[in-house]
C-alpha cells in the first residue's frame, strides 16, 4: 500500500455527454472550474491542501452546474489561475508522494483531472497510481438495496449524524472525503483488501501499452503468415 493518501474534488463547468470519448473530443468534456487535493499521511496526519480555481478563458458555465457550486465567470475570472499552473501544481504532488488518489465520485473527478492535464500538455500521473472511491464503499451504509451510492453529504451524515460543511466547494469536499473515509476504516467499512480489490473507474479506457499493442498487432499476421505457408506448401506438394 502507499504511504499517502491524496484526495482530490473537482468542481466543473457541466457534464460529460460521453464518458468514453477521448479526451480531446471537442465538445464532449467539461472544464474544471475548481480543484482541490488534500494529502495524508496512512496513519490519518494532513500533510498539505491545495485549493485553485481556473480562469473560464476557453469555456463558460452551464446554469445547472453554476446552480450547485454557486461559482460564478466574474468570480473565476477575478480568482482564477491559468490551468497549466493549476495543473502543473497537482502534477508534482501526484509525482512526489505517490499516493493513493482517493474521491467520492472518482469516476468524475477521475476523467475531469485527466482532462485538465490533456488541456495543459501535461502527462497524467494518476495512470499509474492506484485509485479508490469512496461512494462506491458506501454499499454496507445503505438502508435499501435499491437505493444506490450515497453522496457524500449523505455519508457524511450517516457517519457523523451531522450535516456535511459547505457542499460543492472543492476543498470541502476534499476534507469530508477524507474525514469519511478514515471514519469508514475505523469502522471496518473500508478495509486494506477493500481497497485492492476495487476496480478502476469506468468511462474512457486508458491507452494500452506499447508492448500489449504490438503483440495484438503483431498476432494477426503471424496468422495469416502462416496459412500463406501451409497453402504454399501444398502446392509444392501436388
Amino acid at each position: 500500500m502507499k504511504d499517502y493518501l491524496l484526495f482530490v474534488d473537482t468542481e466543473t463547468s457541466g457534464i460529460p455527454r460521453d464518458w468514453n470519448k477521448p479526451y480531446a473530443a471537442r465538445g464532449n468534456w467539461p472544464h474544471i472550474a475548481q480543484l482541490a487535493w488534500v494529502v495524508y499521511t496512512r496513519a490519518g496526519e494532513e500533510v498539505k491542501a491545495e485549493n485553485h480555481y481556473i480562469q473560464p478563458n476557453d469555456y463558460d458555465l452551464d446554469p445547472a452546474s453554476g446552480s450547485v457550486h454557486g461559482l460564478t465567470l466574474e468570480f473565476l475570472r477575478t480568482h482564477g489561475e491559468s490551468r497549466h499552473a493549476v495543473m502543473q501544481a497537482l502534477h508534482r504532488d501526484l509525482l512526489h508522494y505517490q499516493p493513493q488518489v482517493v474521491a467520492h465520485f472518482m469516476q468524475l473527478d477521475y476523467h475531469m483531472v485527466g482532462v485538465g492535464f490533456h488541456r495543459a500538455g501535461l502527462t497524467n500521473p494518476m495512470l499509474g497510481l492506484p485509485t479508490f472511491c469512496t461512494m462506491r464503499a458506501t454499499g454496507p451504509l445503505l438502508r435499501h438495496s435499491s437505493q444506490g451510492f450515497l453522496r457524500l453529504g449523505e455519508l457524511h451524515q450517516r457517519l457523523f449524524k451531522e450535516d456535511q460543511p459547505r457542499e460543492h466547494d472543492a476543498l470541502a469536499d476534499a476534507y469530508a472525503a477524507a474525514r469519511c473515509f478514515f471514519e469508514m476504516q475505523r469502522q471496518g467499512i473500508v478495509t486494506d483488501e477493500i481497497m485492492r480489490q476495487q476496480g478502476p473507474p469506468v468511462g474512457l479506457q486508458q491507452p494500452m501499452p506499447a508492448s500489449q499493442r504490438l503483440r495484438i498487432g503483431v498476432a494477426p499476421w503471424l496468422l495469416v503468415a502462416t496459412v500463406l505457408l501451409v497453402l504454399l506448401a501444398f502446392l509444392l506438394i501436388g
